[in-house]
């Protein structure tokens, strides 16, 4: 009877321990992606005109949600789509599209 519990014991004791390293690395992933993400938010009257251009004659029927720009020069645009889906678009200083 006592090797029942100490086995259920143990099973229990690595049970325990794969769980909290699962949301270890869970944490450790969300963070390494936020890191890589360094775009911060700004007004949509403080992107270039060269991109308002840009979307209006490679997107039309277009609407810009929520822009961001990075150290970079780098803009990433939420924008929504006629049909009311959501893409995100990302150019640079010039209106030029950037695949991201």
């Amino acid at each position: 009877m006592k090797k029942l519990f100490l086995v259920a014991a143990l099973a229990l004791g690595s049970l325990t321990t794969f769980a909290q390293d699962s949301e270890e690395v869970q944490a450790e992933a969300t963070e390494v992606i936020e890191a890589q993400d360094n775009f911060a938010s700004i007004e949509l009257s403080e992107l270039p005109e060269s991109i308002t251009e840009a979307l209006a004659k490679d997107h039309p029927n277009t609407t810009i949600t929520k822009a961001y720009v990075n150290e970079e020069a780098q803009y990433k645009l939420e924008v929504t789509k006629e049909d009311g889906s959501e893409v995100q678009l990302y150019a640079d200083e010039e209106g030029n599209w950037l695949e991201m």
